[in-house]
């Protein structure tokens, strides 16, 4: 018995497809690549965009021949575009899907693949455990002392509700896992040969104020740190308001907390932010990267930006645009406002920015970051950095140093898995290029496109 799997969206997407698959292992299937050969496939979906939900729809109804085809086929729409409530209404759409799960929730799928037999099981602990919702993660054979790095998650939904963000409406209030199954699942993944886990959370420097004197980011960081093989920790995506001192300074005591932090501004203007319901002001977000800085004086810091959003007016964006220009930042993740049904935004607020607008402004800073992301990283020309090498990607090993940058090496040696240190041999915009320490390339570099 085989299951394929089909990931669209953001890192959490990828951890709920990992226990998906973990639970579909746990029944006896294996991974394939090749869709025709599958007996359960399962579609996980991204509505965090028009763009994204209709990709999603395209590519489910592109399965009603093979279901056709193979009437036993079981078909499982999954994640955003299903959410907490939407399974009814997209059964009446697509009479030839089998199974509709919630966001995180392997259960509906196993559940019908086993007529229900583990979900009625008498031990709610071993239900538990075979529904992936702890610490018994496995990878599929083929990913086994193949996959380097992996994801997470430890906090599911989100209740901050941002006017423009559809996430807290498909995924529901925030839960934290407690700090055990977060704690099993990273150790399962170590002895698997993963050396680098990424923490997930839609907010995820909210993790533990949902529990009562439960541990926060920080004391969580802290015990993940001592588990034996894990070599590098990162979290994403933190919220300016909940970044406190106990993080900051978990981060610039842990040596295995890579000095990279995800903190999106969205804009820079404070009347925008306010009608974003962000928290904050345009200063309070520059104090903050101040402080940071200033206790971890390596780090790079990344950030999210939406232009265009309702009633931005021109000098608001170049708000936006002098912050950017003023703070330097490593990684700036732009995207043009659309509406999403359901939204405060939405339904509130008119899209009145024009469409032309918003694709110059984009054009604006993503030119801006350019330049900017070209000066931080001819810092690093010569320079002798540590690596961890996850995959060889067009004949040259692909991997990324403490601070996220990616490089790639020639080598003849296997390095998957390795950390090491190379010379930093030429820098460009997105991506450099090294040597090990030690050793003389005999190529000119040339740029990989990915």
């Amino acid at each position: 018995m085989k299951y394929h799997i089909w990931t669209e969206g953001c890192q959490m997407n990828v951890a709920d497809s990992q226990r998906v698959g973990s639970s579909l292992e746990h029944l006896g299937y294996t991974l394939t690549e090749t869709i025709e050969e599958a007996d359960v496939i399962v579609l996980n979906t991204c509505v965090v965009r028009q763009s994204a939900e209709d990709k999603a729809m395209g590519r489910v109804s592109s399965l009603a021949p093979l279901k056709k085809k193979n009437p036993n086929l079981v078909i499982n729409l999954m994640g955003c575009m299903v959410g907490v409530r939407g399974a009814e209404k997209l059964k009446a759409k697509l009479p030839y899907v089998d199974v509709f799960s919630p966001p995180s929730d392997p259960g509906p799928l196993i559940s019908h693949l086993t007529q229900g037999e583990v979900q009625s099981m008498e031990d709610a602990e071993t239900t538990r455990r075979f529904l992936m919702m702890d610490d018994e993660l496995i990878l599929p054979v083929a990913e086994q002392g193949k996959l380097i790095s992996a994801h997470v998650p430890i906090v599911y939904g989100c209740s901050h509700a941002c006017t423009f963000c559809i996430i807290p409406y498909k995924r529901g209030i925030e839960r934290s896992r407690p700090v055990g199954d977060i704690v099993g699942e990273v150790r399962s993944l170590a002895k698997q040969g993963v050396k680098e886990i990424t923490l997930l959370g839609q907010i995820v420097d909210r993790y533990g104020k949902d529990i009562p004197d439960g541990p926060n980011l920080a004391a969580l960081l802290r015990i993940i740190h001592e588990v034996e093989g894990i070599e590098r920790i990162r979290f994403l995506t933190s919220h300016p308001n909940y970044f406190d001192d106990d993080l900051i300074q978990a981060i610039a005591e842990l040596p295995r907390v890579m000095p990279h932090i995800e903190l999106p501004i969205q804009a820079g203007d404070d009347e925008v932010l306010s009608n974003m319901k962000r928290g904050y002001t345009q200063q309070q977000f520059r104090d903050l990267v101040a402080k940071i800085r200033a206790q971890i004086p390596d780090c790079s810091i990344a950030t999210d930006i939406i232009v265009g959003f309702p009633g931005e007016t021109e000098e608001q964006f170049m708000e936006t645009y002098r912050v950017l220009s003023d703070l330097k930042l490593d990684v700036a993740h732009l995207a043009r406002y659309s509406v999403r049904e359901g939204t405060v935004a939405t339904r509130r607020m008119e899209d009145d920015v024009p469409e032309e607008d918003k694709l110059r402004r984009l054009h604006l800073l993503d030119d801006l970051q350019e330049q900017i992301v070209s000066e931080i990283n001819k810092k690093y020309l010569g320079e002798k950095v540590d690596v961890l090498f996850e995959e060889k990607v067009k004949g040259r090993w692909r991997g990324r140093t403490p601070t996220n940058k990616l490089v790639f090496v020639e080598s003849e040696e296997n390095l998957r898995g390795k950390v090491l240190p190379v010379t930093v041999t030429w820098t460009g915009p997105w991506s450099m290029q090294a040597q090990l320490a030690g050793v003389r390339s005999q190529k000119q570099p040339e740029l990989i496109s990915l």
